[in-house]
C-alpha cells in the first residue's frame, strides 16, 4: 500500500501538458517580423544592465578582464539561446521555460522552473528601481540623498530615511508601470528605444577609443601607490595589478555576474503568437539580438575600463560618470539620456514577463486562482502586477544591487539549465500524432513488450525513437544531470584541487569517465527525424555543455546569495503541495 501510494505521488509530480491541449485564447495579430524581435530582444538585453553592472564586475571582481567575463557570458547564453531557438520552432506558443519544462519533465520541475523566473524577473525590477534612485540622485549631484539624510534623519532612524527615498521611487515606478501596461507594447517605440540605446553605447565605445589608455590594463602596484590607494606589498581589494587583477576566480565570479546582462533574449519567446512566422523568425531573433548584444557589451565594458583606472570606477552608473572623469561634461547628460531610455526599455522588459509568467501559471492552477484575474477591458492581471510590484519595491531596499544581480542569474541560469536538459530528451522521444498519446505511440512504435540489453542499449535496432529508447534517455540525462552537478561542486574547490590531493583528483577523473559512458550511451539512441526550422546542432554535446557551465557558474555564488533563493523555493514549495498539487488543471484533466 505504501509503495502504491509513492508512486501515485511520484506520478503527480511528473504529469506532463500534452502539447495539443496547448490552446491560445484571445491570438493577437500576428504583426512581429524578424526585425521586430531582433529589436525586442536587443533592447530587453542591453537595457540599463550596461550601465549598471559594467562598473560593479569591473572594480570588484575582474577589473580589465570584465571583457573577458562577457566574452564567456555572452558565449554560454549563445548555448542557451539554440536551446530556446529549438524549442521556439518545436512548441509555437507564447511561454518559456516553465511550458517548456511542463512539456518536457513534468509538473513539479516546471512549478520549480516558472517559480524561479518569477523571482529572477522580481530581481530584475528591482534592479530597474535600484537604478533609478541611483541615477536620479546623481543626475542632481546627489542633492536627493542629502535631503533626505539632513532632513528626515533628524527624526526617524537612518534606515528608514533610506527607505523612504526608496519607497517614493518605487511607487512612481510601479505607477508607470501599471500605466504602461495598460496597452500592448508598441513595435515602434520598441525599435526607437532600441535605436536611441545603441546610438549612446556607439558613442561610448567610439570615446573609449579616442580617450583610453592601454596603461589602464597594466597597471602595477606603483600605480595603486601613486593613487594613494595602498602603500603596502599587499594590495587586497584592488587585487594584484595588470589585466587580470583577481586572477581566474576573480574572472569566473565576474562572468557568474556577468549573465544576467544577456537574460532578456528569452522575452522574444514570449511573444510568439504574434510573430508572422515564429518557427523561422523566432530562431533568428535570439541568434541575432544574442550576437549585437555580445558585440555592445564587448565594446563597453573595453571603452570603461581603457578610459577609467577600474578601482576609480563609482558604484551607480559609472557609465555616465566616466565623461566628468575624462572632461567631457556635456557628454554625461548624452549618455544619461540613453540610460533613462534603457530604464524605460528595461521596465517593460521585467513587467511583461512577470503578469504573464504567472497568468499561465494561475491559469494552469500552481498558483492561486486570484492571480489570474484580469481587469475587465485590459486584460491586465493587475492584482499579480501589484504584488509583485510591492516585493521588488522591498527587494530593492533590503538587498544591495550585486546580491540582486546574484539573485536574478542564478534564477534564470537554473531555468536556463533545465531548458537545455529538456532539449536533450524531447529530441530523442517518439513523435506523438495530434490527438493521440503515449498508448498509442507505444502501440504504433513496435513490440509494446521492448527488452532493454546491453546490445539493444549500444545498438538499438530501430532507426527512430521508441518508448524504450526515451526512457533510456530520460533516464541518462537524468544520471547526468547528477554526476554534472557534482562535478561542478568538487570543480568549486579549485584551491583544493590545485594542491593535487590524490582523493579530489581521482573522484574528478572518476566523475568525467561516468559522464562520457553515459553521453556515449545517449548518442547511440536513435533521434526524431521530424523536420524542424531550426535544430541545435551536436547533440547530446551542446546542450550537455550548456547545463554544465550554467551550473558551474551558479556554483561561483556565495552561500549568502544562495539563502534568500532556498527562503524563497520554501514559499514556493508550500504553495506546491498545499495547493498546485491538488488544483492543476493537468491533474483534472487526468480524472476525466
Amino acid at each position: 500500500m505504501l509503495g502504491q501510494a509513492l508512486f501515485r505521488f511520484g506520478q503527480k509530480l511528473l504529469r506532463r501538458r500534452q502539447l495539443e491541449h496547448l490552446v491560445t485564447e484571445d491570438v493577437p495579430c500576428r504583426r512581429l517580423n524578424t526585425l521586430d524581435l531582433v529589436a525586442l530582444g536587443v533592447c530587453s538585453t542591453v537595457g540599463a544592465v550596461i550601465y549598471v553592472i559594467a562598473g560593479e564586475v569591473a572594480r570588484d571582481k575582474a577589473g580589465p578582464s570584465i571583457v573577458i567575463c562577457f566574452l564567456v557570458a555572452g558565449l554560454t547564453s549563445v548555448l542557451m539561446g539554440l536551446c530556446y531557438a529549438e524549442f521556439g520552432a518545436r512548441v509555437p506558443h507564447s511561454g518559456s521555460a516553465y511550458l517548456y519544462s511542463y512539456v518536457t519533465i513534468g509538473e513539479l520541475w516546471a512549478f520549480i522552473t516558472g517559480w524561479n523566473l518569477i523571482f529572477s524577473y522580481v530581481a530584475g525590477t528591482a534592479i530597474v528601481v535600484f537604478a533609478w534612485s541611483l541615477a536620479f540622485d546623481n543626475l542632481f549631484g546627489n542633492q536627493i540623498s542629502q535631503t533626505l539624510h539632513e532632513n528626515i534623519l533628524l527624526h526617524v532612524p537612518q534606515v528608514l530615511a533610506e527607505i523612504l527615498g526608496f519607497c517614493v521611487v518605487a511607487l512612481v515606478l510601479l505607477l508607470i508601470g501599471l500605466l504602461t501596461l495598460r496597452a500592448r507594447e508598441s513595435g515602434l517605440f520598441t525599435k526607437v528605444v532600441t535605436l536611441v540605446s545603441l546610438l549612446v553605447l556607439s558613442f561610448v565605445i567610439i570615446s573609449g577609443f579616442i580617450k583610453g589608455d592601454l596603461h589602464n590594463w597594466k597597471l602595477t602596484e606603483e600605480d595603486y601607490v601613486k593613487a594613494g590607494l595602498n602603500d603596502t606589498s599587499s594590495l587586497g581589494p584592488l587585487g594584484t595589478g595588470g589585466f587580470v587583477p583577481f586572477g581566474l576566480n576573480g574572472i569566473l565570479h565576474g562572468a557568474a555576474t556577468c549573465l544576467y546582462a544577456f537574460i532578456g533574449f528569452d522575452n522574444i519567446v514570449t511573444r510568439v503568437e504574434e510573430a508572422q512566422n515564429p518557427q523561422r523568425s523566432i530562431p533568428m531573433g535570439i541568434v541575432i539580438s544574442l550576437f549585437i548584444s555580445t558585440l555592445m557589451y564587448f565594446g563597453v565594458s573595453s571603452a570603461l575600463t581603457l578610459m577609467v583606472p577600474y578601482y576609480q570606477l563609482q558604484p551607480g552608473t559609472p557609465l555616465p560618470e566616466v565623461f566628468h572623469h575624462i572632461g567631457w561634461a556635456p557628454a554625461y547628460y548624452v549618455v544619461a539620456f540613453g540610460f533613462f531610455c534603457s530604464l524605460s526599455a528595461s521596465l517593460l522588459g521585467y513587467m511583461f514577463p512577470i503578469r504573464q509568467l504567472i497568468y499561465t501559471m494561475a491559469k494552469d492552477g500552481l498558483l492561486f486562482s486570484v492571480l489570474a484575474r484580469i481587469q475587465t477591458g485590459t486584460y491586465i492581471p493587475i492584482m499579480a502586477t501589484v504584488i509583485f510590484g510591492i516585493i521588488a519595491a522591498i527587494m530593492a531596499f533590503f538587498f544591495g544591487l550585486t546580491d540582486l544581480l546574484d539573485f536574478m542569474s542564478i534564477g534564470t541560469r537554473l531555468a536556463y539549465s533545465l531548458v537545455a536538459f529538456c532539449v536533450l530528451i524531447l529530441r530523442y522521444q517518439p513523435e506523438v500524432k495530434k490527438g493521440g498519446n503515449e498508448a498509442d505511440v507505444q502501440d504504433e512504435s513496435g513490440p509494446a513488450e521492448e527488452k532493454l540489453t546491453l546490445q539493444g542499449l549500444l545498438f538499438p535496432c530501430s532507426p527512430t525513437p521508441t518508448p524504450l529508447s526515451g526512457r533510456v534517455v530520460y533516464v541518462c540525462s537524468s544520471l547526468l544531470a547528477l554526476l554534472l552537478t557534482l562535478l561542478c561542486l568538487v570543480l568549486a574547490q579549485w584551491p583544493v584541487l590545485h594542491s593535487g590531493t590524490a582523493v579530489w583528483i581521482s573522484l574528478v577523473v572518476l566523475l568525467l569517465v561516468l559522464i562520457t559512458g553515459i553521453t556515449g550511451v545517449i548518442w547511440r539512441q536513435p533521434q526524431s527525424s521530424s523536420p524542424l526550422p531550426f535544430k541545435v546542432p551536436a547533440l547530446p554535446l551542446l546542450p550537455l555543455l550548456s547545463v554544465f557551465v550554467n551550473v558551474y557558474l551558479m556554483m561561483q555564488m556565495t552561500a549568502g546569495t544562495w539563502a534568500p533563493i532556498g527562503f524563497w523555493m520554501l514559499i514556493g514549495f508550500a504553495i506546491y503541495f498545499s495547493y498546485g498539487i491538488q488544483y492543476s488543471l493537468v491533474a483534472e484533466s487526468h480524472l476525466r
